[in-house]
């Protein structure tokens, strides 16, 4: 089975898909690194030099190459991933492939996110924990139509393990 994470920037795709792909002995591959790997430099790059529709574009493009591989893995998908083009569409409509997004409140979310927001270009500039848990507010909203449509949401404000748990034992 292939098994796609979803969720906002800071969620657990990363953490979770590495731990959730070892305990069932699959790939871990991450959207953004395959991206990067196929255009060669970063995704603040592809931003800056090339823009979000370009992005958006090789991004749909590498995810259907993955869909279609024959082998099972764990994805973890970037946070826009599901809400541009059919995306969303296209991954619920794979066989053998099941969509799981990862709620984290929007507390969870703003307190992981501020502590790493210097390594993150999308929030780098926001200079206090008021101001991006508004942007946070303002994306979960407009994107909660497209995660909502997952096929398992699991709550991921406990630990790692027990996330990696609940997916488990709501997939198998």
């Amino acid at each position: 089975m292939k098994i796609l994470l979803i969720g906002y920037m800071g969620s657990g795709k990363s953490s979770v898909g590495k731990q959730l792909a070892t305990s069932l002995n699959l790939p871990f591959l991450d959207l953004d690194t395959e991206i990067e790997q196929k255009e060669g430099i970063s995704i603040a790059q592809i931003f800056d030099s090339k823009g979000e529709i370009y992005f958006r574009k090789i991004e749909i493009e590498v995810l259907k190459n993955l869909l279609a591989k024959p082998t099972d893995f764990v994805l973890a998908t970037g946070g826009g991933t599901p809400c541009y083009s059919n995306t969303m569409q296209l991954m619920l409509k794979q066989p053998n492939c099941a969509v799981v997004y990862l709620k984290t409140s929007l507390h969870e979310l703003t307190d992981r996110l501020y502590s790493q927001k210097a390594n993150r270009p999308l929030i780098s500039h926001l200079n206090s924990k008021e101001v991006l848990e508004d942007f946070i507010r303002k994306h979960l909203f407009e994107r909660a139509y497209y995660y909502n449509q997952a096929e398992v949401v699991v709550d991921n404000t406990s630990s790692i393990e027990n996330t990696v748990q609940k997916i488990k034992k709501a997939l198998l």
